[in-house]
């Protein structure tokens, strides 16, 4: 027999970051141009957490894929992507001076990076994820968020997809059986 997931307990006590998943992004992969129509329309959305997390002081957290490029740091990535055709889908995002970043080479937010180290050092135990891919990277974070017994939170606006049907089922998924929280990106910090 399962067990039941851990349901979202808004009244828990504890930390949240809002963490930016794979939005600093140069858009030059084979999924590009299904991603793109779905990345401009949760720009405004993400870059509006952003505003409300900082005016709040909730940690930022950018983690970010490498794109196989082991030589390069975050400001590269972010210089490299603010250069690119795309660059409209990447400014509004931009880190500012206190966000945290953490580079990643695998889909999940946690495989071989250092971020649980960095949620435990901050006292974080509650993720908002948004970002890209929801279907992908967005879901395979949610579960090992989920198995480190973290409360995640997902603003279905806020995180862009390849494959809408995928999508949706995967935000199903995070909220049946990752007992995520899937709501609107408005809905928080209010």
């Amino acid at each position: 027999m399962f067990d039941s997931p851990r349901r979202w307990n808004p009244g828990r006590m504890g930390k949240t970051a809002l963490t930016v998943i794979d939005m600093i992004n140069t858009y030059d992969h084979p999924d590009a141009e299904q991603l793109i129509p779905s990345a401009e329309s949760v720009v405004p959305v993400v870059s509006g957490l952003l505003e409300r997390a900082r005016e709040q002081d909730v940690p930022v957290i950018y983690v970010n894929d490498n794109f196989g490029e082991w030589r390069s740091h975050h400001g590269e990535l972010l210089d490299k992507a603010l250069a690119g055709p795309y660059a409209h889908l990447v400014e509004p995002l931009r880190p500012d001076d206190s966000s945290l970043f953490v580079v990643k080479a695998r889909h999940s937010i946690f495989f071989e990076t250092p971020l649980g180290y960095l949620l435990n050092q901050q006292g974080i135990d509650r993720l908002v994820l948004c970002g890209q891919v929801t279907e992908q990277c967005v879901l395979y974070s949610a579960l090992d968020a989920h198995i480190r017994h973290l409360d995640v939170i997902v603003p279905r606006d806020a995180v862009a997809h390849i494959h809408a049907d995928l999508a949706d089922a995967a935000l199903r998924m995070m909220e049946r059986n990752m007992g995520a929280r899937v709501c609107a990106g408005d809905e928080l910090w209010t």
